[in-house]
């Protein structure tokens, strides 16, 4: 008999047990699970069969397009490289996100998120693509945040209006003016001498010697031996610092070291000492004189050359450091050709970095090195110089910007496969930040090859970049952006570089 069911008497077995106060047990009801939200659902290919469903009598055939990352973002919001903090200079838009642009290399190196691990910056474009101004602008704002601006050579006198903006006057060095420049001033190392204890006077010493050896070093390897540059072995560069310690006194211990020039050091190897050639290990004065001949010709030309007046005498500036920037304009040096503003540039990247060897914490600076180019060419001595300034900018907290027309102006530092082109090659890789504006398609293969960019940044540069003045692919550590520079109205008076050619018109 079935639970509930009456009997033949009318009580079933349920009611009958009710009338004694008992209840038959009960099996329990489960509720059933709640069924899941889903977020797609099936539907067939030509769509739901009901108004509103997007029904279609037949299928879409496929098709397959292919597009540039500029263009993605109309069916997707497409990101290529993650964002970089909202740190430093806003330079402009990033192109791919269409947010702000901000650069900030020192800070970059002190993030974990961005990989770069200097902040060297190297800008190239060919003129009239925006590099200049896309440096200029950083270099504004960068003062804003407590950087100062250092100018080491300015051979087309391009930052003179912004100096004079910011209510300084930029120093000019060329014939008949009065600025002078020692490139072997002892900067802030020499101040005090006489009070430093011994260690320190040792120390300091090591680091003033060693700064005026890479700069005699690249002096003379500038100088031509016919076809090739003068040689500068191990040799010279015991008589140089032996003739250096004699000059300034610190073979004789001197508590007050006298500043040597470059005619100084010339006199003093053209004119040796007995005490010299005998430091020096020469048997008697015509050994030493015919064994220096080639370096003593080579220190001659500095003296005697076209360069003559401008950095054979001491220091005639004071440049005051707590300036928002300070310029040296070279453009009065052009006639002279490249070799000539070259060594100019030489001699002022040794004279700054004897300012900044004595820097207190947080002073921040951004030394620029505006047509870099024409330095390395003069052979691999001044590569190596300027591969040591690249090197110690971390160390030293300080950015070092350099502007070139094309990554392949490195390698005319010698010939293909010589010392110097190597170590040219390998200041890209000093660089972990690198602007590239419009090329010419000619440099397509080289930007490829040099910094193993793929097809589509490639085509950014020789494309997209040349559209329009300002654009350039930044490239960040291992990322890649497309930045467009934004400049104040004010900012693009000052960043104009085609007065000359407008005034002509």
């Amino acid at each position: 008999m079935k639970r509930g069911t009456r009997s033949r008497d009318g009580r079933g077995v349920a009611t009958l047990l009710a009338d004694f106060g008992h209840d038959l047990p009960r099996n329990p009801v489960q509720a059933p699970n709640p069924r899941e939200a889903r977020l797609f659902r099936q539907a067939p290919r030509a769509g739901a069969n009901r108004p509103g469903r997007g029904w279609s009598p037949a299928a879409a055939p496929v098709s397959t397009w292919r597009m540039a990352s500029d263009q993605a973002p109309v069916f997707w919001p497409f990101i290529s490289a993650p964002g970089l903090p909202p740190t430093g200079a806003q330079m402009g838009i990033d192109c791919l996100s269409g947010g702000s642009f901000y650069a900030d290399p020192l800070g970059w190196v002190m993030s974990d998120s961005v990989s770069v691990s200097n902040p060297n910056v190297m800008c190239f474009g060919k003129p009239g693509g925006g590099k200049s101004a896309t440096s200029k602008a950083f270099l504004l704002r960068m003062t804003d945040f407590g950087y100062r601006v250092l100018i080491l050579g300015d051979p087309k006198d391009e930052y003179e209006p912004m100096c004079r903006a910011l209510g300084v006057e930029p120093f000019t060095i060329g014939h008949g003016l009065p600025a002078r420049i020692n490139p072997l001033d002892f900067g802030p190392l020499g101040k005090g001498w006489a009070d430093l204890p011994a260690a320190e006077a040792q120390r300091r010493s090591a680091v003033v010697f060693r700064r005026w050896l890479t700069l005699v070093r690249g002096l003379v390897g500038s100088q031509r031996l016919g076809e090739h540059r003068v040689p500068f072995g191990p040799t010279d560069e015991v008589v140089v610092k032996a003739a250096l310690s004699h000059i300034t006194g610190y073979t004789s211990a001197a508590t007050r070291l006298s500043e040597p020039t470059i005619p100084l050091l010339w006199h003093a190897l053209d004119q040796p000492t007995d005490e010299l050639i005998t430091e020096c290990r020469y048997r008697d004065r015509r050994h030493f004189l015919d064994e220096t001949r080639l370096l003593r010709d080579a220190l001659g030309q500095l003296v005697s050359g076209v360069l003559s007046g401008l950095f054979d005498d001491h220091t005639t500036i004071n440049v005051d450091w707590t300036a928002p920037i300070q310029s040296l304009s070279l453009s009065r040096l052009q006639p002279l050709g490249e070799d000539a503003v070259g060594i100019a540039l030489t001699c002022l990247s040794s004279w700054g970095r004897a300012m900044r060897e004595v820097a207190e914490p947080g002073d921040l600076r951004i030394t620029v090195r505006d047509e870099a180019w024409k330095q390395l060419r003069l052979g691999v001595e001044a590569v190596k110089s300027f591969d040591e300034d690249l090197r110690l900018s971390r160390k030293d907290g300080e950015v070092q910007w350099s502007v070139a027309h094309k990554p392949s102006d490195l390698l005319s530092a010698g010939d293909q496969g010589s010392q110097a082109a190597t170590i040219a090659r390998d200041l890209l890789h000093l660089a972990d930040i690198k602007i590239l504006h419009g090329q010419d398609d000619g440099v397509a293969d080289e930007l490829e090859h040099l910094l193993g960019l793929g097809p589509i940044a490639r085509d950014i540069i020789t494309g997209w970049a040349r559209q329009r003045p300002g654009r350039a692919l930044w490239v960040v550590g291992s990322h890649t952006y497309k930045v467009q520079t934004v400049l104040h109205p004010i900012e693009r008076q000052l960043t104009f570089t085609n007065a000359a050619i407008e005034s002509a018109l």
